[in-house]
């Protein structure tokens, strides 16, 4: 008998192959597909869904929209090796899904988290190393987690200037132009990692043991800096606790992109195509949000957009 968890490993590497991220999805339906085994069912039901749901502990019904949209696109795929699989209806559960409001950071902790990083304690030093240099990376990049996880090392061309990367969302693939201070930190840290690995082929960003630095590890370590400078509370057995996220060095990156505009008075519509496909957007509305979610954005917008409407009166 094939359980859920087999049927899963292979959903995830077909998925991937595709070029989708399935980090956050992936590690949410693992747990299920554990409570499952558990149960000792092979294929997936409604009963079994709510019964996990039961079982998992409190969130509130736009967490538990978000999982169940996880479940249900792996159980189409499921459908078609098991046809005694149900998909849970969409309405199963009333929530909305709504975007989490960035944290946008200031530049000085910015410095905060790449400086404390940098004494993050290893055997041979290249935790802190790795751990530095990605935060750094991201947070001058916007790139996402796993697009700076996943570049290999010929993704990484410092002599040009340019990261490629080969799959982003939905499996799209760009370039990414850096500066020259950049260029000379990922060059510090190529050095230094040949220095204590060697030659190696594969990964830009590395363990000690030369394996590739995974998500978890990444979000460990910049979890453990965020309780160590305050913006997160200490938290037994190593948890990660709350706060703000990795991922918000991506929005702060273009959030403060956008108000280098407002404030140089360039066009926004006209820059916003350039930093869409720089960021990896599918499409230039996903950039826009930004403005919406940012108060400090919304009032520089807005005044903009008075000015623009005062000149056009005066015509």
């Amino acid at each position: 008998m094939i359980t859920l968890s087999q049927r899963l490993d292979e959903y995830v590497a077909e998925r991937r192959s595709l070029g989708y991220d399935l980090s956050s999805a992936a590690r949410v339906l693992r747990r299920f597909a554990a409570f499952a085994d558990r149960e000792g069912a092979n294929y997936i039901t409604v009963d079994l869904f709510l019964r996990w749901k039961a079982a998992f502990g409190t969130a509130n019904n736009n967490t538990w929209s978000a999982r169940l949209g996880m479940v249900r696109i792996f159980a189409t795929w499921l459908q078609g090796h098991d046809a005694r699989t149900e998909v849970p209806p969409t309405g199963l559960i009333s929530g909305k899904l709504r975007r989490t409001r960035p944290y946008i950071y200031s530049a000085a902790e910015v410095g905060t988290i790449v400086a404390r990083a940098s004494r993050l304690p290893s055997r041979y030093g290249l935790r802190a190393w790795t751990c530095m240099t990605l935060f750094g990376l991201i947070a001058v990049t916007g790139l996402r987690i796993n697009e700076a996880l996943n570049l290999d090392d010929d993704d990484v061309d410092l002599e040009a200037g340019v990261v490629t990367v080969k799959r982003g969302k939905n499996g799209k693939a760009r370039f990414v132009p850096i500066d020259p201070s950049v260029v000379q930190q990922l060059c510090a840290y190529r050095a230094e990692r040949m220095r204590l690995l060697g030659e190696i082929a594969g990964a830009f960003f590395c363990n000690e043991d030369g394996r590739r630095f995974t998500d978890c590890c990444a979000r460990y370590n910049f979890a453990h800096v965020s309780q160590g400078i305050g913006l997160r509370e200490t938290q037994r057995f190593c948890k990660h606790g709350r706060g703000p996220r990795i991922h918000d060095l991506r929005h702060t990156f273009a959030v403060h992109t956008i108000m280098d505009w407002y404030r140089k008075g360039l066009d926004p519509d006209r820059e916003m195509l350039k930093l869409s496909t720089y960021l990896g957007h599918a499409k230039p509305d996903s950039t826009f949000w930004y403005i919406e979610a940012v108060p400090e954005l919304l009032q520089l917008a807005s005044a903009c957009a008075e000015r623009s409407m005062a000149k056009g009166c005066t015509r």
